[in-house]
């Protein structure tokens, strides 16, 4: 069976375009980072984990973050966006609830 690579992109042009090489990217998918899919011996990202990988590169470079720290901190961004989600949802709840006095 074959997988279907119409949005997967080949793991060896991401290291090209970010100068990363590949053995990062393989740490983050023994971490549970990013999920990279083999095959024919050629490894692959799905598109979609792009805005991810980005997110982990910057981290990673520009505050000199280990990937252990990298997994912390986009849990922590996780969680805020969560909490944000719900804190607009409350909010939105209140001014419904200010409308009806």
């Amino acid at each position: 069976m074959t997988m279907d690579l119409e949005y997967f992109i080949p793991v060896i042009q991401l290291c090209e375009q970010y100068e990363v090489e590949a053995s990062f990217f393989n740490q983050l998918h023994q971490v549970g980072l990013i999920e990279i899919r083999s095959v024919k011996k050629n490894q692959f990202i799905h598109e979609d984990s792009l805005i991810e990988i980005e997110k982990i590169i910057r981290i990673h470079r520009d505050l000199n973050v280990n990937l252990e720290g990298i997994d912390v901190v986009l849990n922590l961004l996780k969680k805020v966006d969560h909490l944000q989600s719900e804190l607009l949802k409350v909010q939105n709840r209140l001014q419904r609830y200010e409308g009806e006095l």
